[in-house]
């Protein structure tokens, strides 16, 4: 073997021991469980992370962690970055708009929860949503995400003015019943979303990896998450989904990813099958 190879081969062992021993100092440290994450997407997260913090290996990146409770929300910035837009797949949106809120309509009240809801642009985009459908007066939603930083921003509800052009043509083509315009106005060099649209919002960190079932809900929206999760874990987060929803009740997954492998597939039925959106079985 080529010596160039060989040493580049150890290099990647080397890399990866690190790796595992960076996550496992995390979930001990900090209780933040990142280890049945995809490993090629947390790799690409952690080089990212190890490059911008300026380490020179992950070791040390390992080592600034363990002695420096500062290094945490950057580091979870990276591994938990999402990029979301409102109103994304305005097609899911027109699905919920027209076939799911006609049966939570049935309910007299409704409890949603938007797991791993990042920056919060999927959760006003169900709560838009829910307002023109009248029902958010009857809605509690829960945001849910495992990063401090992502429920500020999230809760602070301010967008760069250059995202509000794709936001208000997907809010359109979604089903809007009014201008996207009416729910925000601009200052801060953004564009700031009322806060009376986070009247009936309950921010929350929580963990998909390790908490428990969260509160009994008629909606679950989780898109791409999931994606970023291996196997085991994805079968985690399912059933937690199924025990968390009301019998009857909806959980909507994003346009790449589907139930089709998972152990706890059998307690769900297709609803709007090209949208993802599923329901929970009564049996």
């Amino acid at each position: 073997m080529d010596a160039a190879l060989r040493d580049a081969g150890l290099s990647d062992v080397i890399e990866d021991i690190e790796i595992r021993l960076l996550l496992e100092a995390l979930n001990l440290r900090y209780h933040y469980d990142f280890r049945n994450y995809a490993q090629a997407s947390i790799r690409r997260r952690l080089k990212q992370a190890r490059q911008r913090l300026g380490m020179p290996t992950f070791s040390a990146l390992q080592e600034a962690l363990l002695h420096d409770k500062a290094m945490l929300p950057q580091l979870l910035g990276y591994l938990t970055v999402q990029v979301s837009e409102m109103f994304r797949d305005p097609s899911y949106f027109r699905a919920i708009r027209e076939k799911v809120v006609p049966v939570l309509r049935t309910y007299p009240s409704l409890r949603i929860w938007i797991a791993g809801c990042s920056g919060g642009e999927e959760l006003y985009s169900l709560v838009i949503l829910f307002r023109e459908e009248g029902l958010e007066e009857r809605t509690i939603f829960y945001a849910t995400d495992i990063s401090q930083e992502a429920l500020e921003t999230a809760s602070r509800g301010i967008y760069a003015l250059d995202r509000i052009k794709g936001f208000t043509e997907n809010h359109r083509l979604s089903g809007g019943k009014s201008s996207l315009s009416d729910y925000y106005t601009t200052g801060y060099g953004g564009a700031v979303f009322d806060k009376s649209l986070r009247d009936r919002v309950v921010f929350s960190d929580h963990s998909l990896v390790t908490d428990a079932v969260f509160a009994e809900m008629q909606l679950i929206s989780c898109r791409n998450v999931l994606i970023y999760f291996n196997r085991e874990l994805q079968n985690r987060a399912i059933g937690l989904f199924r025990d968390s929803l009301v019998r009857g009740g909806f959980l909507g997954l994003g346009s790449k990813e589907n139930l089709r492998f998972s152990a706890h597939a059998d307690g769900f039925a297709n609803f709007v099958r090209d949208e993802k959106i599923y329901q929970r079985r009564e049996g």
